[in-house]
């Protein structure tokens, strides 16, 4: 397996969504399954707070949903936990600022596609010497997904790494509303957790989605 190129990577982010079992209304996989038929081109498996999966029920459900994306050409993605990443040899992993070291996690999942959370050019500076093959940026807006969450940075930070060589995509508080303004900043994508997670209907929130990022 060979490292994804930055052309591929900014293909990929277009729709980026990000969910587990404590961020869906109704059954993970049936909510996934629906994000898929809207038009998301990448997932991320993220299974954190109160209430959330632990050990073999967070693994089975992993399994779930990654099969789903193989079955449908998408990209599979763990958050944060590199070691139920190789074991599921999942397509890649995304961590932030205070998890593992990124160039160790580099080490350990060799051509894997390895996202990194930055949040000024330091940060970034570093991810990018240490082989990440895409930056999260965020939050953009204001979001109650995560509560540890930095405080919001709107769209400047994006503009100041868009011609930084590396794919960008942006998120916290990303709704169809205001994508446009994230993608006319300089991101490659959007991520989005609660804006098809917890749609009434999640098929359409994400063709709603796909067609206000691909505008731009």
């Amino acid at each position: 397996m060979t490292r994804i190129s930055p052309e591929q990577m900014r293909s990929m982010l277009k729709l980026y969504f990000i969910a587990g079992s404590t961020n869906c209304f109704k059954d993970p996989v049936k909510v996934l399954e629906e994000a898929i038929r809207g038009g998301i081109t990448i997932f991320q498996y993220r299974e954190k707070g109160e209430g959330c999966l632990e050990k073999i029920e967070k693994l089975e459900l992993g399994k779930k949903l990654q099969r789903l994306c193989q079955g449908n050409g998408i990209p599979f993605i763990v958050n944060d936990d590199i070691e139920l990443a190789l074991e599921l040899d999942a397509d890649g992993v995304h961590i932030g600022q205070e998890d593992e070291d990124t160039a160790q996690v580099r080490r350990k999942i060799g051509n894997k596609i390895l996202g990194v959370s930055v949040h000024n050019l330091e940060e970034a500076e570093k991810a990018k010497l240490a082989g990440a093959d895409y930056f999260g940026v965020g939050p953009i807006f204001p979001t109650a997904t995560k509560k540890d969450t930095r405080a919001v940075q709107g769209t400047v930070f994006l503009e100041q790494l868009k011609n930084f060589g590396v794919p960008i995509v942006g998120i916290g508080g990303i709704n169809a509303d205001n994508s446009g303004a994230v993608m006319a900043a300089g991101a490659d994508g959007v991520s989005v957790i609660t804006a098809i997670s917890q749609a009434e209907d999640v098929k359409e929130a994400a063709v709603r989605l796909k067609e206000k990022v691909l505008r731009r």
